[in-house]
């Protein structure tokens, strides 16, 4: 008899070790190896990167009179356009999720660049919108906030700037190698460098709010550049370099559209002309019959532009005729192409220009950052536009600043001498730096776009539908703070342009 039990007992307890280890082997099989709970800051970091640093491709050049579309009437085009999107807060779900791992694993310094991608992206929401949820934001996970409350447009920007100095302070604290980033190869230095640059592009954007006390605009801007590292050359850009693999090629790259109905807007290429602008051959095509007659590459009169207020089917006759430009085919024949340019030297030195002009800086040599910025941008297509170097090295670039309509020195006084930094930030942004050109012009003024029949161009974008649909109190609360209750609309005035 005890024997059997012996036996039943050690039956029993196989049977219950099977169970167990069958119970394991299903718990295994069920985990989904592609969805982790735990992954390292720098897997996350690569991609992050090469979103937030990608071409913004078409749509700002619509709207900063560069390109102009035969397809239709583009909305953007005729500044006939209405809501826009909030698509920025699903990839700063993305950063969210690298800052927590960055706590989790102690690297402080990939919770410094989420500081500065988190600035980047309110940065651009806010400028798109007005107020935005930012300090309730992305707290769905963690505080179950799915209907967050809007900050003021004051508060983003004072929070960003203060992301920004407290990113600086932990990057300078934290001096090691950042593994996956395709930036600055971890280059803690440079990264310093980027956020401190943006930074004072930030208080440059408040130019409207300078002198309100809690903002102390002059004061930070000064400090920043006289005790912090900022960009002082094209190799500190921040910039995304491409390369010809499938997920790394150029954004625009195959595309379509450039090379059958896309062709440069003709006051873009006016103002190119006017004052000999090299730059011309790197960003358009001759026309067509240009190219029959022999003209040359860089034969100024080889390049026509397409009226970008009046009817698109003139356009369409005017392609069909052979008498427009278009995009220059670079953009969409070569895998490579040019690095995109987040912010870089050339924009910094006019930042600096353009802050010595305002009285910002005590210095007078605003004349030495303008000069710089040029010679920059000539220097930075001679390497990455190889086949029309000719056209940009450094002879042309002192060809050009002798030329009356950039000279820095034929201008009188400090209006003029603004209008002419303003214009070169915006000849150099073809395809760079997205919507900056754009909302420089709604910040100065210049230079001025030409207006079609629909009225100016618009100071923002409306909430989108689903802020309506989800959060409808809080986007409610935010429209009638701002412009009135039910004034959401493109051309309702938000706090950083009055």
């Amino acid at each position: 008899m005890y024997s059997f039990k012996m036996q039943k007992l050690v039956f029993v307890g196989l049977i219950l070790m099977l169970s167990i280890s069958a119970c394991s082997d299903l718990q295994s099989l069920d985990n989904n190896p592609n969805s982790v709970s735990q992954t390292p800051p720098h897997l996350l970091l690569t991609q992050i990167e090469s979103n937030a640093f990608q071409v913004k491709g078409l749509s700002p050049l619509f709207a900063s009179r560069m390109v102009i579309s035969t397809s239709g009437e583009n909305e953007l085009q005729y500044y006939k356009w209405n809501r826009g999107s909030f698509d920025e807060y699903n990839e700063l779900r993305d950063v969210t999720k690298m800052m927590q791992e960055a706590k989790r694993v102690s690297k402080p310094v990939y919770t410094a660049l989420g500081h500065f991608l988190r600035a980047y992206y309110f940065y651009n929401l806010t400028l798109r919108f007005g107020d935005i949820p930012y300090s309730k934001a992305l707290q769905g996970e963690s505080q179950d906030v799915y209907a967050p409350a809007y900050d003021t447009q004051k508060k983003v920007f004072q929070g960003i700037l203060d992301e920004l100095k407290t990113a600086n302070q932990t990057l300078a604290d934290n001096p090691d190698v950042i593994e996956g980033d395709v930036i600055y190869a971890g280059d803690v230095t440079k990264w310093r460098k980027l956020v401190n640059s943006f930074r004072l592009k930030i208080l440059l954007t408040l130019s409207k709010q300078v002198n309100d006390p809690d903002l102390n605009i002059k004061s930070r801007f000064a400090n920043i550049v006289a005790n912090q590292p900022i960009i002082a050359s094209n190799d500190d850009n921040g910039q995304l370099v491409f390369y010809d693999q499938i997920g790394s090629q150029y954004g625009e790259y195959n595309s379509s559209t450039y090379s059958s109905d896309i062709y440069v807007d003709s006051t873009f290429i006016k103002r190119l002309q006017d004052r000999k602008d090299p730059r011309l051959f790197i960003y358009a095509q001759r026309t067509g019959n240009a190219k029959d007659q022999g003209l040359a590459v860089d034969d100024f009169s080889a390049y026509e532009g397409g009226n970008p207020v009046g009817q698109y089917s003139n356009n369409i006759d005017k392609a069909s005729a052979g008498n427009i430009s278009l995009v220059s085919a670079r953009y969409y024949t070569d895998p490579t192409n040019e690095p995109h340019v987040v912010l870089g030297y050339s924009e910094v030195q006019l930042i600096l220009a353009e802050a010595k002009l305002r009285g910002w800086l005590n210095a007078t040599d605003a004349e030495t950052n303008y000069k710089n910025a040029i010679r920059a941008d000539f220097s930075f297509y001679k390497k990455n536009a190889e086949k029309y170097s000719s056209y940009v090295d450094a002879q042309a670039a002192d060809t050009y600043l002798q030329n009356s309509l950039v000279k820095f020195a034929s201008s009188d006084t400090q209006k003029d001498k603004i209008r002419k930094v303003m214009m070169q930030k915006y000849l150099r942004s073809f395809e760079q730096g997205g919507w900056t050109v754009y909302y420089e012009e709604l910040r100065t003024g210049y230079p001025t776009f030409l207006q079609p029949q629909t009225g100016p161009p618009p100071t923002r974008w409306i909430y989108p539908q689903s802020e309506y649909q989800n959060n409808n109190k809080n986007v409610t609360d935010a429209i009638t703070r701002q412009f009135g209750a039910g004034n959401d609309k493109i051309r309702a005035v938000p706090w950083w342009l009055k």
